[in-house]
């Protein structure tokens, strides 16, 4: 599978992991590159092996969850893999779900194996984007 019909898969998948009764609305350019530099930062953060700087890229929900950068880290580490070191990075068009962002990514790991971790990403009271979670799954295909 090339990666277009890829792309355009994960896309069509993205817009159906979004409940029906919510309203979807567009992302503005603006918004689209903001929140695009929060997830790209934190993935260099991991990258890095930076817990601090990974950790701040999460809501306050988030960061009272794990208390600490080093529990953060060791979970994403632990339970996301294609996330913690992705040897791939494609961005799917974000979209707005009521007051929360939605931004879908496809990442390759190590193996060349394909997944879709969708964003949700909320912004704080100082108008920052930070992300409020992150669900992963396996995706059909493999890069090579």
């Amino acid at each position: 599978m090339n990666r277009a019909a890829a792309t355009l898969l994960l896309s069509v998948a993205l817009a159906f992991a979004v409940p029906p009764a919510r309203a979807v609305e567009p992302v503005s350019p603006g918004e689209r590159q903001e929140i695009r530099a929060v997830v790209e930062a934190q993935l260099a953060a991991f990258a890095a092996d930076d817990a601090a700087l990974a950790f701040s890229y999460a809501a306050p929900a988030i960061r009272s969850m794990f208390q600490t950068p080093e529990r953060f880290l060791a979970m994403v580490r632990a339970g996301y893999p294609a996330v913690y070191r992705p040897s791939g990075v494609v961005f799917l068009h974000p979209v707005r779900v009521e007051a929360e962002l939605i931004q879908g990514v496809q990442l390759t790991d190590a193996a060349g194996a394909l997944w879709l971790a969708v964003y949700r990403l909320e912004r704080q009271p100082d108008k920052s984007w930070r992300i409020n979670g992150c669900d992963v799954q396996p995706s059909s295909g493999r890069m090579t």
